[in-house]
């Protein structure tokens, strides 16, 4: 074996251990999902490849945010724009990872700045045919982590991008190719519903989430936040919702 052959036998079992590591933390396979980030950051210094050490602290990050550690989400993203090639997916995706955190943490101003950035890298990037998959970014994530962002910083414009989302992933009302993106947009929508004073519209759009089954449990958590805050209005849905949400949930690992 030649240093060549080595090395790209440490990238490529880099990238398999980073998936590995992705699917645990969608599981919440909180043990399993450390030792292959850790495997996939060894192998990537073994490597130098920064690409596969950047993408190592971005999903850590949103594995911390789902546990109510934002300040540390937004150190872990900004690491990963450190280490991240220029323009690259991963600075664009931990750019907008670093938005929902500091959305989580109440600052407006960053979230505003981080979205800017995202949408202008996003701009730029080269489309690369035939490469729809986790590490590749595309226009359709931008709007998606935008809506999320705006809607836990409590922006109404949040509402437009989740729609905006839903009518461009299934744009017949043919759910098969992104399911999993389209309940999480549901949820956005939700959440901007809710702050508009919507209670109606708000009660459907989570109901459909919940009820897809497309909602990962590492997700659980943003369909009971809206769950909690229709029981609080006391609406006469909370009884259903409640119902459906756990139902859901002992399918996955319970409340959050």
């Amino acid at each position: 074996m030649t240093l060549a052959d080595q090395r790209r036998l440490y990238v490529v079992g880099g990238w398999f251990q980073l998936l590995a590591a992705t699917l645990h933390i969608d599981l919440n396979q909180e043990h399993a999902a450390t030792a292959s980030l850790r495997t996939a950051d060894t192998l990537a210094r073994h490597a130098e490849h920064s690409e596969i050490r950047s993408w190592c602290h971005e999903p850590d990050a949103w594995r911390v945010l789902t546990d109510g550690v934002y300040g540390r989400a937004v150190d872990l993203s900004q690491a990963a724009q450190e280490l991240a090639p220029a323009g690259s997916s991963v600075a664009i995706q931990a750019t907008a990872q670093e938005g929902r955190a500091r959305a989580r943490l109440g600052d407006r101003k960053g979230v505003y700045a981080a979205i800017d950035r995202v949408q202008r890298m996003s701009a730029a990037l080269e489309p690369l045919k035939n490469a729809e998959h986790h590490y590749q970014y595309e226009p359709g994530k931008a709007l998606a982590y935008t809506a999320t962002t705006l809607a836990w910083i409590g922006d109404p414009a949040a509402e437009s991008y989740a729609r905006e989302v839903i009518a461009g992933l299934a744009p017949t009302g043919d759910v098969q190719k992104w399911p999993r993106r389209i309940a999480s947009a549901n949820i956005d929508l939700a959440l901007a519903l809710l702050v508009d004073d919507r209670p109606d519209e708000t009660c459907d759009a989570v109901q459909r989430a919940i009820l897809s089954g497309r909602v990962v449990p590492s997700n659980h958590w943003r369909a009971l936040e809206v769950v909690r805050a229709v029981e609080a209005r006391k609406l006469p849905e909370a009884p259903d919702l409640r119902e459906a949400y756990q139902g859901m949930s002992s399918l996955g690992t319970g409340e959050r």
